[in-house]
């Protein structure tokens, strides 16, 4: 018989993977820690879009956040997440990394990565008209 809390754990997993954007996210995140402005920058999506799915993925334990500063950074779980996190994480990267529009998201992303964090943050808050953290 299944745990209780490995279910879950398992259930959560696969709802965060059932969405082309988390998707989009973590395979953007398997080649670097980012800032939430340089996500949603790269995927083109609302702040509150964007943090829901982070929401999502950081419930189903596959990304980790850290706050440096007035910016929030995302990382995937690869580390410290559990087995099943890591399994999924590495099925995931391996199935889909050389899609189409994962190719485009990774050319996209290696030009964001050409400025600085705080220069695609103020772009980001002047094109979503953030305002102050």
């Amino acid at each position: 018989e299944l745990k209780e809390s490995y279910l879950r754990s398992f259930l959560n997993i696969t709802q965060a993977l059932a969405d082309e954007t988390r998707l989009r996210i973590i395979l953007a995140l398997s080649h670097q820690e980012l800032c939430v402005c340089q996500i949603i920058s790269l995927l083109e999506l609302a702040p509150s879009t964007i943090s829901t799915h982070l929401s999502l993925l950081a419930k189903a334990g596959i990304v980790e956040k850290r706050k440096l500063g007035k910016w929030a950074y995302y990382r995937l779980a690869t580390e410290d997440g559990t087995p099943v996190v890591k399994t999924a994480l590495s099925w995931v990267c391996k199935a889909l990394g050389g899609t189409g529009k994962v190719k485009k998201d990774l050319s996209r992303l290696k030009k964001l990565l050409l400025k600085s964090v705080d220069e695609t943050c103020l772009e980001t808050k002047t094109r979503y008209r953030l305002g102050r953290e």
